[in-house]
């Protein structure tokens, strides 16, 4: 199989893939032509049928998986997949695990990590409530293991909430060894609990995708009702320790404009939103430098979005 990743301007494709999307859109004539997205484990890749002639066109939909035979082009920086021919793939002729991204590392161990971590809390209460969420409550921890922590933009494959999770928790463990008068608890706690609500957000493998109650309160909301529901069971859970664990999710963002409700007003509440941001931002790079090659010698890979920069490995980088 070709995976996407691998794919390069000029190849001929002739396999299975996904398809993610699925929308018939007008050119700047009022000519119809196919929109579709692609997908495997290795990532996306937009895709063009400019004759909708091709009868194979009518008899699939989005989330159906699809045999395609198409020459790949650079457009706006990015592959895009030329499709002659499609239709939909029988079963018996795809693997579904080559079709879903998968986080690299052990999915087990990282969750066996972050339960050393809980176990590290000493405040009882936040240990508790910790508890109750990865260690007591079997059905979300099996939830929160194999989902991804976004759509597209960072760690969006199986376990990469998990994944995304534990490194800022990690990295808020080591703000608090180097500024030892942070609270590591009610810090810990935070990045913990941060995204849970994106196990409501987002729909699970194969959609990935946002939910109704995703699109209309984002998982900073969410994540806040399902961490109050937990408070409320914990018996004496103290009021000021509540408001200060709620305002760290609110205002885990950082910025009104990311969609934080609350900006950071406890020094733990910044450090929790540097950190995330932090991760994420660094795993967007990492995603965007090792799935698009060069566009010449001198490395760089052209403009990101994401990133609001035109992007380059370093030369001693070991990516």
């Amino acid at each position: 199989m070709k995976y996407i990743d691998k794919l390069r301007d000029g190849m001929h494709v002739s396999d299975v893939y996904l398809c993610k999307q699925k929308t018939i859109a007008l050119t700047k004539n009022g000519k119809e032509y196919g929109n579709l997205v692609l997908q495997d484990k290795t990532g996306q890749i937009e895709s063009k049928i400019w004759d909708l002639h091709n009868p194979g066109i009518r008899d699939f939909d989005a989330m159906d998986y699809v045999y395609v035979e198409g020459n790949v082009t650079i457009f706006n920086n990015a592959n895009q997949l030329n499709i002659q021919r499609i239709q939909r793939a029988p079963e018996g002729s795809y693997d579904q695990a080559d079709y879903f991204p998968v986080s690299s590392k052990n999915i087990d161990d990282m969750y066996k990590e972050l339960t050393t971590l809980i176990a590290s809390v000493k405040e009882l209460h936040l240990k508790q409530l910790l508890m109750s969420f990865f260690i007591e409550d079997k059905a979300f921890a099996r939830k929160f293991k194999s989902h991804s922590a976004a759509k597209s933009v960072h760690h969006g494959f199986i376990g990469g909430l998990l994944e995304h999770t534990l490194s800022v928790t990690r990295l808020c463990d080591q703000a608090s060894r180097h500024y030892p008068f942070l609270d590591r608890d009610l810090l810990i706690t935070g990045a913990m609990l941060h995204d849970v609500g994106k196990t409501e957000e987002l729909s699970s493998f194969p959609q990935n995708d946002y939910t109704d109650e995703g699109q209309l309160l984002g998982h900073i909301i969410i994540g806040t009702t399902m961490i109050e529901e937990h408070i409320r069971k914990i018996d004496g859970f103290p009021g000021r320790l509540h408001n200060e664990l709620i305002h760290l999710i609110l205002s885990h963002h950082g910025e009104l404009e990311y969609g934080s409700p609350k900006k950071p007003a406890l020094m733990e509440a910044m450090v929790l939103s540097m950190m995330d941001n932090l991760d994420a931002k660094v795993e967007t790079m990492y995603e965007a430098l090792t799935t698009r090659p060069p566009q010449n010698e001198t490395g760089f890979i052209g403009f990101n979005k994401l990133i609001d920069s035109n992007l380059r490995k370093t030369d001693g980088a070991s990516y």
